[in-house]
């Protein structure tokens, strides 16, 4: 059941910021069975701000890729504060190939602030890594569903986000870039952060409204924090449903819903310019 509160784009924000907001592991033993984690990027290392691995769902086998964050500052050392490296997208795409060889249907977990932006990372190819995600997960032959957590913000979120199905928690975010940052960019001031958040126009409802989420997954009244276990049952019945229709679609279908999805996304039209005209006579009027 959804929740009846009507929260601002603020108030959500500051609700998925809160520590005690439920993270991928605490939803893994809820949602899934006989969960068995996968490591290293086979290139460079492995990155804590990405879980992968296999599992089952009801039964169904199914490699999992979510992204990590923790709920105190040791956890958080080891995950990057859910900042992935390169490496770890590119272990993401190679989980998810190995997935498509084995016809595994993929599930996606968002909860990102972004990807990590030091110089490291950018030695190491951050870019190209996410940008190669991107093309990859285009072209998958299996079912890709994503959801999103929390955060999801700009290209770090994206990475993991090119599926066929994306579902937003009720209370979730998903933006190019973050409001603090917006703020930054457009005002030179971040102290507007709160006032970027309203208008940009990145609640579940929201991308909902522009067909960018498919989905979304009703809270507790609380919040996903409220109650854990009847949250993990609502995420637990959105896949369920989803991965069974998901499929039972041949290969190619599958992809062109893929591709169609995202050339539909940022479509819009303009009035005609007798229209414009029509318009603004009768302002003047």
């Amino acid at each position: 059941m959804s929740s009846e509160k009507q929260r601002t784009a603020w108030e959500k924000q500051m609700l998925v910021r809160e520590k005690n907001r439920p993270t991928i592991h605490d939803y893994l033993p809820r949602i899934f069975e006989e969960f068995f984690e996968l490591h290293g990027d086979r290139g460079y290392g492995d990155d804590g701000a990405i879980l992968g691995g296999i599992a089952r769902l009801n039964g169904v086998p199914v490699t999992i890729i979510a992204e990590v964050k923790g709920r105190n500052l040791e956890e958080n050392k080891r995950s990057n504060f859910a900042m992935p490296h390169p490496e770890g997208y590119r272990k993401a795409l190679r989980l998810a190939k190995q997935a498509e060889k084995f016809h595994r249907p993929i599930i996606c977990f968002i909860d990102t602030p972004g990807a990590f932006c030091g110089v490291e990372a950018e030695e190491r190819g951050q870019g190209e890594a996410i940008a190669k995600n991107l093309a990859e997960f285009m072209s998958l032959k299996t079912p890709v569903v994503s959801v999103v957590l929390g955060e999801g913000g700009s290209g770090g979120a994206l990475a993991l986000g090119v599926c066929g199905d994306l579902a937003m928690l009720e209370n979730a975010l998903y933006s190019v870039i973050s409001p603090r940052g917006a703020a930054s960019i457009l005002w030179k001031d971040a102290s507007r952060e709160q006032e970027a958040c309203e208008i940009m126009r990145i609640t579940a409802q929201d991308l909902l409204e522009f067909g960018v989420a498919d989905a979304i997954i009703p809270e507790p009244e609380d919040g996903a924090q409220g109650d854990l276990d009847k949250m993990s049952q609502n995420i637990k019945e959105y896949l369920v449903k989803t991965i069974a229709v998901k499929s039972k679609k041949d290969i190619d279908i599958l992809q062109k819903e893929r591709y169609t999805k995202f050339r539909k996304i940022g479509v819009f039209s303009e009035p005609s310019h007798e229209v414009q005209k029509a318009a603004a006579g009768n302002e003047n009027e």
